[in-house]
């Protein structure tokens, strides 16, 4: 029997899931891959991969996509990891350069700066180092662990989740696990208990992973506990929905 193919985000907020994965029984019959959002993404799109830690932005794409699992990479609070930063304040941006790693993030500024910001920018596309070349009245959309380390380089750093939860007093979701097609409630279990697993063992996972990459002053359990909302409980699901709404009005 051919193993599911799994892409998963190769970012320090997912590694809880990855090591979980990696640890559990399902390992022997799953083929994991590492890659950047918009990589896991494109790899669902294309059919390469039978199941996705996608960004959310990209599920109205998919044909009979389907959430697999009761966990997500979301937010309840500010979630450091995916940003605007910039050298001015947010009604003196004239320019804002997106993060080519996701989407969701991506399209989350455009409904905040639309909807909540009320700012007219012009948004500019980009590639790595990016986040290097941002001037005066320009900002930038940053995420993943690029993110923990620029919050310290900008003086106007405005956390995207805490944004959106500002003005529609929902959770955020970033990325969820996507699929195709059906996989059965056995895998289900399954797969939920080995992302449970990794969740319940942070230490042990940051023991085993390195972390030398973060700066100094980033603690990464308090991170992944604190800043990190792993559960897709109703009240993420209300805010995904409504990001959803939000996205029909824009082109991805």
């Amino acid at each position: 029997m051919s193993k599911i193919k799994i892409s998963a985000v190769s970012y320090t907020n997912t590694f809880p899931f990855i090591y979980g994965l990696e640890k559990s029984n399902i390992i022997n019959h799953i083929e994991l891959t590492k890659d950047i959002p918009s990589v896991c993404a494109q790899k669902l799109l294309d059919g390469k991969v039978d199941i996705g830690l996608i960004p959310v932005a990209i599920i109205p794409k998919l044909h009979h996509a389907e959430i697999i699992s009761d966990y997500c990479i979301g937010a309840s609070g500010p979630v450091r990891s995916v940003i605007l930063a910039s050298f001015k304040p947010i009604n003196e941006i004239n320019t804002v350069y997106l993060d080519y790693h996701s989407k969701s993030s991506v399209m989350l500024t455009r409904i905040l700066a639309k909807k909540f910001w009320n700012i007219d920018v012009k948004w500019t596309s980009t590639t790595e180092g990016f986040e290097n070349n941002v001037k005066e009245n320009e900002a930038a959309v940053i995420i993943g662990d690029k993110a923990l380390v620029a919050e310290k380089k900008f003086p106007y750093v405005y956390d995207l989740a805490e944004e959106w939860i500002k003005y529609t007093k929902l959770p955020f979701v970033f990325a969820a696990w996507v699929s195709k097609r059906d996989f059965g409630e056995n895998f289900r279990n399954e797969f939920n208990s080995a992302l449970q697993y990794g969740l319940d063992h942070l230490d042990d996972m940051i023991d085993s992973y390195d972390l030398t990459f973060l700066p100094a002053y980033i603690n990464p359990k308090t991170y992944l506990e604190k800043n990190i909302d792993y559960k897709l409980d109703d009240e993420k699901v209300k805010g995904l929905n409504l990001f959803l709404d939000y996205t029909s009005e824009f082109e991805l």
